[in-house]
């Protein structure tokens, strides 16, 4: 009978009963919740032929598959192979690291296309989905990946399950409230994913606190290998933000509009972190760190007012300074906030999402506040904010000070649900990897052998070290 691994160790980290218990009662709930209210929309049923009749449609172009699915291609390829790569920086942790963020993808994309569809696509009885619901689960594992930054090598897959659940549901709920409540508009998530995503992880790796951490420092650095494959995440993650942030944007010109001030805030914030790495370390080299995490921050804090008249300049200023704050935080916020608050952030969460956020939502706000109808021409300042129905009257002033309080809110949500995760996390029923084991690919993995180095199977009795 084999021999269950590191059973020597204060935890007991054996998932052989654990993990399938967990995944298959899961997916089995997924597929009875899916049978009792997921259908498909008008666009994606086979009774489009009369939709198009009842709409004076005449051709299949007009399916909002044909405009959506190059978005929700490239948000799709940034949720499993942007933040999967960027995340394999840690010299012995690449198979958790993308094997984890794909598992919890996989299940937080279901899980995100109930909730979501209760509060935005439930019709008599059913949740309607087509095209854009993909593309708004997608967005909704994107918060959770963002989290998942923050425990990364230090948690079980069955705690970041457990984690997808809650953040997936606290999320919807998150949304809803700016979004249906407060009338916000944040295309690229500033507020509703960046925001939300990085304070919860935070807030989680904070409750998740491990004195004793230190035991595993000599495997939370990267070898230049594993800072080569991060640096692939990054660039996909770079290419395709301007889709991210204009993909659920209306058709026209405000689609249009979020990509182009995606497209340079992210180029500006290229040079300014290159710049600050090198002014910032004493030899002045760059730092692979910076390069591969802080030069996203642009695509983050133009995510709220991507597709407002922020103007291309306005866009590169947004980028010029997240690449200082950005880089500025990996370089002395990082060390602060372990040392003094104990939140040990693996990725650097804070540096890339959560401070970005803050100060897209900010941008969001002051840009929404100064619009005008000079600016934007009378239809198109209603279109741009929705002031219809129940919203007609709103001002531009006024709907600044809502996109304000979207900031607070997200904060709250994150920071209150993050601790009340946290805490349900910190229970000793999950297997979660001891101090000393942290980052460690070889507790959860079967790892191959590798004829250069023997260090990942230092912890396993059963695989004897190579000659």
């Amino acid at each position: 009978m084999e021999r269950p691994r590191h059973q020597g160790m204060a935890k007991n980290t054996y998932m052989r009963w654990r993990l399938p218990l967990v995944c298959l009662l899961w997916e089995v709930a997924m597929i009875v919740l899916f049978g009792v209210f997921v259908r498909f929309n008008p666009e994606a049923d086979a009774h489009w032929e009369e939709e198009k009749g009842n709409r004076n449609l005449t051709s299949d172009i007009e399916n909002d598959f044909y405009f959506r699915y190059p978005s929700f291609q490239d948000v799709h390829v940034m949720i499993f192979v942007g933040f999967g790569f960027l995340m394999v920086f840690l010299k012995r942790y690449g198979f958790g690291a993308v094997g984890f963020n794909f598992l919890l993808a996989a299940f937080g994309i279901q899980w995100a296309l109930l909730m979501q569809g209760w509060f935005h696509s439930f019709e008599n009885g059913k949740i309607l989905i087509g095209v854009e619901n993909l593309i708004n689960a997608d967005f909704c594992v994107g918060s959770v990946c963002i989290a998942f930054g923050a425990i990364l090598g230090k948690t079980s897959p069955i705690q970041l399950l457990v984690m997808t659940l809650f953040q997936v549901t606290l999320f919807a709920v998150n949304e809803y409230i700016l979004l249906n409540l407060l009338h916000v508009k944040d295309a690229g998530g500033s507020m509703t994913i960046h925001t939300f995503g990085a304070y919860f992880g935070l807030m989680v790796t904070r409750i998740l606190y491990r004195p004793n951490l230190e035991q595993s420092k000599d495997k939370q650095g990267s070898v230049y290998q594993s800072d080569l494959f991060a640096m692939i995440g990054t660039l996909y993650l770079w290419m395709y933000w301007p889709s991210f942030n204009s993909a659920i944007s209306e058709h026209g010109d405000a689609q249009h509009r979020a990509a182009i001030n995606t497209y340079c805030s992210l180029a500006a914030c290229v040079l300014t972190t290159v710049a600050f790495s090198s002014m910032l370390q004493k030899k002045g080299k760059l730092d692979m760190v910076h390069i591969q995490n802080a030069t996203l921050a642009g695509g983050v804090a133009v995510g709220t007012s991507a597709e407002m008249m922020l103007t291309p300049y306005g866009s590169l200023i947004v980028g010029f300074i997240c690449g200082i704050v950005s880089t500025v935080g990996y370089v002395y916020l990082t060390p602060f906030l372990e040392s003094r608050l104990h939140i040990q952030d693996t990725c650097g969460i804070h540096n890339l999402h959560a401070m970005p956020g803050l100060i897209g939502g900010i941008v969001g706000a002051i840009t929404a506040a100064a619009a005008t109808e000079d600016v934007y021409g009378k239809e198109g300042f209603t279109k741009a904010f929705d002031f219809t129905g129940p919203y007609k009257t709103r001002t531009a002033s006024v709907q600044g000070g809502f996109q304000a309080a979207g900031i607070f809110v997200s904060l709250l949500m994150a920071l209150a649900g993050g601790a009340l995760v946290g805490a349900i996390l910190k229970l000793p029923i999950w297997g979660d990897p001891a101090d000393e084991n942290c980052f460690e690919d070889d507790v959860y993995w079967e790892v191959p052998e590798d004829e250069e180095s023997d260090v990942y199977h230092m912890h396993n009795p059963d695989k004897p070290a190579s000659p």
